[in-house]
Parts: structure tokens; sequence; C-alpha cells
């Protein structure tokens, strides 16, 4: 018989990659996580009264992502020309699902992620290029995406920032809200409307700047659950910055943002994924030596049922994560493969998580264990990169143009 044109086989690429970088993890990252030992482990060392990281917990993630970068890991799914890897979509998912899958905690810093250079930023020009999107490449600097306000949030075409020209200069003044690395960031991308709705319609006008540390006020730390100390809210108070921070187009930045959504949402899907499946791991493992009753408790069929569930849950986002980075590399619009992936993948991470706490009993609620980290992750997961009920909307509009 023919080539049916579908393969879920991985290149020899994409295998030795995976293979490196799971040996990158045990062989770098786990041994900074282990020197510093209960300070990262133990929430109430790794945070200060005010809920920000502490500088040595800081420096260690930094360190991991420099020596990630250095390794060609870090940003490897952008272009060859800037500094990455230019590795496929699928690549980019097995590895994202591969970190997540470790149950090393320090290895979500191994690949970027909203600190780090994402495609928005690949449309730095002239000295923007030398000046940020390389050194974030390099994980030397790194970013922060202000887009979401304290009274906007998935309506973020109303955000109330605003940016007006003044000679060769914009004069920026806003407040934005959770913003993923806000607190250490080396710049941020800002998102401000250049002009009015009523002018441009209602995704027009928005505009993206390029806006330096020094320059705005981190206000206040947000310690939403599963982010504790990594998001903030930023003040932009009477902020200029040049014409030569103007990122892509004037007017133009939310098309060219949305342009790049499906991309995190692949990613997103990926750790979720991930995640599940060591998740499942520990829970099989568990419910083999755990004994109730004279037997392992994994004999008992309201416990076999909850990982059987679970990894046929894992099983199907799985396959549609594939296939959503497959689409991507075919140039495919993924709009509501994407969606899909992550409503699903981050619920199906939610229900296995809570399972297999369940399945742990009394132990599952303990600290000593990484289940209680990773049922704060799947809540969160559940609301960043576009809320469940976002998703389905969009899911919905695709679908049937409702």
């Amino acid at each position: 018989m023919g080539d049916s044109g579908v393969s879920f086989e991985h290149d020899e690429e994409t295998r030795m990659i995976i293979d490196n970088l799971e040996q990158f993890i045990d062989q770098e990252v786990e041994p900074i996580q282990n020197e510093l030992g209960e300070t990262y482990t133990n929430p109430r060392l790794r945070h200060e009264t005010d809920g920000r990281i502490v500088p040595e917990v800081l420096e260690a993630i930094q360190e991991v992502r420099r020596r990630s970068a250095e390794a060609g890991y870090y940003a490897m799914n952008l272009s060859e020309d800037v500094g990455g890897g230019g590795v496929s979509n699928v690549t980019w998912y097995e590895a994202k699902k591969a970190v997540a899958a470790s149950g090393v905690e320090m290895a979500e810093h191994v690949l970027a992620g909203p600190e780090g250079p994402k495609p928005l930023l690949m449309l730095a020009e002239g000295e923007q290029v030398e000046r940020y999107l390389e050194p974030t490449i390099r994980a030397e600097k790194s970013t922060a995406f202000a887009q979401t306000e304290p009274g906007v949030g998935s309506d973020s075409p109303s955000m109330s920032t605003s940016a007006e020209k003044d000679g060769d200069e914009w004069v920026i003044n806003g407040t934005k809200q959770w913003i993923t690395n806000g607190p250490y960031a080396d710049f941020v991308q800002v998102f401000a409307r250049t002009t009015p709705q009523e002018e441009v319609g209602r995704y027009g006008g928005i505009t993206c700047f390029i806006v330096e540390s020094d320059e705005y006020e981190v206000s206040s730390l947000n310690n939403a659950v599963g982010a504790e100390g990594m998001q903030a809210e930023l003040v932009f108070n009477d902020v200029r910055v040049p014409e030569d921070r103007v990122l892509g187009q004037v007017d133009g930045a939310f098309y060219q943002a949305m342009e790049f959504l499906s991309l995190g949402r692949l990613e997103l899907g990926a750790e979720a994924i991930g995640h599940a499946e060591y998740l499942l791991e520990q829970g099989a493992e568990y419910a083999n030596q755990r004994e109730a009753f004279g037997r392992p408790i994994g004999k008992f069929q309201q416990v076999s049922s909850k990982l059987a569930e679970g990894r046929a849950k894992t099983y199907a986002a799985d396959s549609a994560g594939l296939r959503c980075a497959w689409k991507m590399d075919q140039g495919e619009s993924v709009i509501e493969d994407a969606s899909i992936l992550k409503y699903y993948g981050t619920n199906v991470f939610w229900d296995v998580v809570d399972d297999v706490v369940q399945i742990h009993g009394g132990n599952g609620l303990s600290e000593d264990n990484p289940f209680m980290r990773h049922l704060h992750m799947a809540r969160i997961l559940r609301i960043v990169e576009g809320t469940d009920e976002i998703q389905l909307n969009t899911i919905a509009s695709e679908f049937a143009g409702l």
C-alpha cells in the first residue's frame, strides 16, 4: 500500500534533540535545583515577604536559561539567522512536552517562555535587533508581554493605556496587570492605543512599544496561584520613548500579536500534556506499591479507572497537539486547532492532577510532594493565553460561525 501522507514517527533530528534535552535536564538543571534544596522547592523560602523571588533562586533561574541558550535549546524554535535553531513546530511541541514531563521543577526555564523571545519580537528592526532581540535569544536579557489591564482581561482591544505622539517621541500612560516576568524584565513590550476605536475600528489603532525597566514602575506583585512571584502590575506614567522603540507597525500591533497567538496556545497545550504524563507515571507507581486491604490499591477499580481515564484523555490530547503542530509546519491556519488543544489539554491536566492527588489520599496533600504545585499550575493554565470560555467561543466561531 502507498504512503498515506500522515506519520506520527519522529525524524532523527527530533529524536536526537529530545534525547539530548532530557540529558541536559538531568546533568545541568537538576543539580542546580538540588543545590538550592528547600530554598527552591519550598514556596515560603523561595519568595520574599512581598512575593518577589529571592536573589539566589533568581540567579539560578537565569543560569539555567543561559546554559540552555549556550547548548542551543532555549530559543531553538526561532530562525537560525537571528541565533535560533530553526526547528519545526512539531519538534518544539515535543520539546515543551518533554521538559514538563521531566518532573524537574526548574526545567520549566530551559525553553523560552513569556520572558523569552516570542515571534512578535522578531519584528525588531535596526538597533532593536542588537539591543533587544539577540540578547534575549541568548538569555542575557529577559522581557515581558504587557497587554492585560486591571479592568480589561480577554477584551484587550478595550485597553485604556494610551500613547500620544509629541514631536519625535511617544508619551505612554496607563497600567498593566498580571504581567508575567514583569518584576524582573530588562524591557517590556507594552501595548497602547494610539488611535481611537471610532477612527480605525475595534482592532486597529493599537501599537506595541519597547519600554526599558528603568522607565516604568513595578507597583505591586500579583501573586496568582501557580505563578507566585512571577507577575506584577506595571505603571506607565508619562513614559517618553523615541520613535525607534515602536515594535512593528504603528496601529497594527493587535493584528500582529494575533498572528502569533496560536503558538502560545500550542506551547501551553504541550506543557499541560507533559505535566499530565508525569503525574500519571507517579500515580501508576504509587498505585502498584501502596497496599490496602491486603493488595495494591491499583487493583481496586476506583483507582485503576482514574489512571485509565487519565491515560486515554492524555493520549487524545497529545494527538491533537501533534496535529496542530504539524498543520503549523504546513503553513495552514490553526486557529481552531490551537484553541481545541489549549482548552482540552489544560482541562485534561486539571482532571489528571486532581485524580492523582485523590489516589495518593492524605499523602497527596503534603508539601513534600509535587502535587500541590501541579494543582496550582493546572488551574492557572486554564486562564492564561485565553480562558476556557474564550477558547470555546473561538471554536464555536471557527466551526459553526457562531
